[in-house]
């Protein structure tokens, strides 16, 4: 009897020093195509404003984190089967996600959705609209009355629009207005439209020591503006 409780105490400091081990390096996963969220640079590494946060929010709960893309239709089947740690891919905050994952207190407030087109009278109650697959976006356009056409990857949303396929392309107020810098036809169109909760990370709902170290440095560049001044700086989003 006594070996066995002292073989199962073994057990549990091994399995707590595998938990511990497991989060020695952070794994951040993220998209990498969504600018000036998150993105690509010419090194070929992640840039962006999460990357800039993100690499903060590790400073600041002192831990040793890595970066990690993914396409976004997976990402959080990945991150429930510990691919990486964390979400931090411009994913808003919603009921439905929150059923599958768990999600740290807000990094930005919602940011507004926008309709950009090549035509100012463009029909979007009742056209084709474009939308990234496994986004509020998709959701909303779904339930709208318009004719949904859903792409893997944000560009190909743009691309849809440029080429005909689509009337108009509803994403983050942020991301269109990137398009459109890099897009000379395409223009605003239509009233934006609120939609989720804010955009936050996500974590799997057994990692709750994590999201609480995260929940504490989001908080603490809340408290010293060091959020609203990076908010300010990639324009993703109104401060808080």
């Amino acid at each position: 009897m006594k070996r066995t409780i002292l073989t199962a105490a073994a057990f549990a400091v091994l399995a707590g020093a595998a938990i511990a081990d497991s989060h020695s390096v952070v794994r951040m996963g993220t998209e990498g195509a969504y600018p000036p969220w998150n993105f690509i640079n010419d090194a070929g590494k992640v840039d962006g404003f999460e990357r800039e946060l993100g690499d903060e929010l590790c400073k600041r709960a002192e831990l040793n984190c890595e970066w990690v893309t993914n396409d976004w239709d997976s990402i959080i089947p990945n991150l429930v089967s510990g691919n990486y740690d964390t979400i931090i891919a411009g994913m808003s905050i919603t009921d439905e996600r929150d059923e599958v994952i768990d999600f740290t207190q807000a990094y930005t407030p919602p940011d507004p959705s926008t309709y950009a087109a090549v035509s100012a009278d463009v029909d979007l109650a009742g056209g084709v609209i474009a939308a990234q697959t496994g986004t509020i976006q998709a959701g909303y356009v779904a339930e709208s009355g318009a004719t949904l056409v859903e792409f893997a990857t944000p560009d190909e949303t743009i691309a849809a629009v440029l080429n005909g396929e689509a009337d108009a392309v509803l994403a983050d107020d942020s991301f269109i207005k990137t398009a459109i810098e890099a897009n000379g036809d395409l223009m605003v169109v239509g009233d934006p439209v609120a939609l989720g909760g804010g955009v936050g990370m996500g974590i799997r709902e057994s990692d709750g020591d994590l999201k609480a170290k995260f929940d504490a440095a989001i908080q603490s560049m809340k408290d010293d503006g060091t959020l609203n001044a990076m908010i300010v700086k990639w324009e993703v989003a109104s401060q808080w």
